[in-house]
């Protein structure tokens, strides 16, 4: 096992002007650490895990496995392995075969290669299936298999490369509670990357969270979901994502149509600070609540309603033609078109943005 550590690492791709895949890259993986990288398509999150495969070119900066710069070694010399999105299992070995072919090639002890595919296939509750070909097996069954076949070469790094991508919902959420439960129990430093934000916040130590190529944030689930860096993040992270309304500053706070929303006093201080006029503002769907006819309030009207059970997501548009989402129990979900009148819980719910930058104003 061993950290990882991307030292201003860049992959440019050539072009007019050159496209900076993945730009400047400062990161440190703990020895072992799950650390997700995440964002959305075209952000570099593959790109990254892909240099520090050696699959990819490292045209600026470098990569370190431990205490080993490998920016310029081969990828099959890393002393890593890989699971990807689609399996890549050979169709006409059995799942033993599979699952040890890699240490086959190094020439390793039939005995050892044996007792290894043993072991993990107990790990992964592969034991029965040890003698059928691939395509005898569930989606679900072949990514453990891929994930054996990873497990018996005993790296220093585990990358995984969206492996859940190709599984129904339900098996994903079984898969990637196996995989988070797995990678505990064996220690090993692992990079995973997904563009689904629930999987990152679900599985990860820390999520490294990605946008055009350069590092966003990168922190525990917790913090990057109650103190996110700046508005993408904030709009990125959660199910469903942050509020985020860019609204004029008053008085002792800012309002939002007719509704005065007060603000804390370090909230007004920076933003009288910034010398900002407007400011963004966040508020998660369950820091809003329903309130009385006679209260200061934001007039919604109800435009879908997503019932979940105990929970119901009311999507909504203010006079303002501004969209808002809250979560309210489920037993309570109002009807398409009816008019409500909805306040902040509490103020010191609200996250305040820059309007232009969308930095963070207040930490």
């Amino acid at each position: 096992m061993a950290a990882v550590t991307y030292h201003a690492a860049s992959r440019v791709y050539p072009g007019k002007p050159p496209v900076r895949a993945v730009d400047q890259l400062d990161l440190e993986v703990a020895d072992g650490e799950f650390l997700v990288l995440v964002g959305p398509s075209g952000s570099g999150k593959s790109t990254a895990l892909r240099m520090l495969a050696g699959l990819e070119e490292i045209d600026e900066g470098s990569v370190r496995i431990g205490a080993q710069d490998v920016t310029s070694i081969p990828s099959r010399d890393r002393d890593i392995a890989m699971v990807f999105q689609n399996y890549a299992l050979y169709p006409h070995m059995s799942v033993g075969e599979n699952m040890g072919f890699a240490l086959k090639l190094r020439r390793t002890p039939k005995a050892e290669i044996k007792e290894r595919v043993l072991t993990a296939a107990r790990l992964l509750d592969l034991e029965p299936y040890l003698d059928r070909k691939p395509k005898a097996l569930s989606g679900g069954q072949r990514q453990r298999v891929a994930m054996g076949r990873a497990i018996v070469r005993e790296p220093s790094v585990f990358l995984m490369d969206e492996p859940l991508s190709n599984l129904d919902a339900k098996l994903r959420v079984e898969t990637r509670a196996n995989i988070a439960a797995l990678q505990r129990r064996l220690g090993t430093t692992t990079v995973y990357v997904t563009h689904d934000q629930v999987e990152a916040m679900t599985m990860g130590h820390r999520v490294a969270v990605l946008k055009d190529g350069l590092l966003q944030q990168c922190d525990t689930p917790r913090e990057l979901y109650d103190h996110p860096a700046n508005a993408f993040v904030a709009g990125f992270i959660g199910s469903p994502s942050m509020n985020l309304l860019t609204v004029p500053v008053a008085e002792g706070g800012v309002r939002i149509g007719s509704y005065a929303v007060p603000l804390r006093r370090d909230h007004l201080r920076d933003a009288k600070w910034a010398g900002l006029s407007e400011v963004t503002v966040g508020v998660r769907p369950e820091a809003l609540r329903v309130t009385g006819a006679g209260d200061d309030a934001i007039k919604l009207t109800v435009d879908l309603v997503e019932e979940l059970g105990a929970d119901a997501l009311v999507h909504g548009t203010t006079p303002e033609d501004e969209s808002l989402v809250l979560r309210i129990d489920g037993r309570l979900a109002p009807s398409m078109g009816k008019s409500l009148r909805i306040a902040v819980r509490d103020p010191d719910e609200l996250h305040l943005f820059h309007p232009v930058t969308g930095e963070r104003l207040t930490r």
